[in-house]
């Protein structure tokens, strides 16, 4: 399927300068969306996953479907002071200033195989400061999934050694 007909390209948004790839066209036809979490769970199963990882607030967005299609967990990956009980954190560089990701301490079990979904592959940073919430915990990070990549970002290149599925590229 074609999806990149159902991104959206925003110029200047959030901040003058950037090409803003709005997805929400392709969340909201109902066929469209669904293939795309299809797909995505495809490689969830290709990778064994045993539990979905997912960045707020967009990786909820993909992450929940296919964790909900593999009838398997999902665990959410926060910024500081929203999750409820004791946490790890890792606080990562971003091109703007830092961030800070946070995740229960017992979400996952040691060995664990999980897949990180978000909806964006740009620099890396995000998914790598997760990827090091996983492996903090215990869990082996059995691939990251995006709906896009932007690849003049290079975000692949801070992710070498992990199997990554997109199904769009700009």
């Amino acid at each position: 399927m074609d999806y990149k007909k159902y991104i959206k390209a925003v110029k200047d948004f959030p901040i003058p300068g950037i090409l803003f790839r709005d997805i929400t066209p392709l969340m909201s036809d109902g066929e469209v969306f669904h293939q795309a979490c299809a797909e995505l769970t495809q490689f969830a199963q290709t990778v064994h996953a045993e539990l979905v990882v997912g960045p707020e607030s967009r990786g909820f967005i993909f992450g929940c479907p296919i964790a909900n299609n593999m009838k398997i967990g999902f665990v959410p990956v926060r910024k500081p002071n929203k999750l409820p009980r004791e946490t790890i954190e890792v606080t990562y560089d971003l091109e703007y200033g830092s961030n800070t990701l946070c995740m229960h301490q017992d979400a996952i079990r040691k060995g664990q195989r999980v897949l990180i979904v978000d909806d964006l592959l740009a620099t890396g940073g995000t998914i790598k400061a997760a990827i090091e919430l996983v492996e903090k915990a215990g869990g082996t990070v059995a691939g990251v999934a995006f709906l896009i990549e932007l690849s003049d970002l290079k975000g692949r290149e801070v992710l070498k050694g992990y199997q990554i599925k997109t199904l769009i590229t700009y």
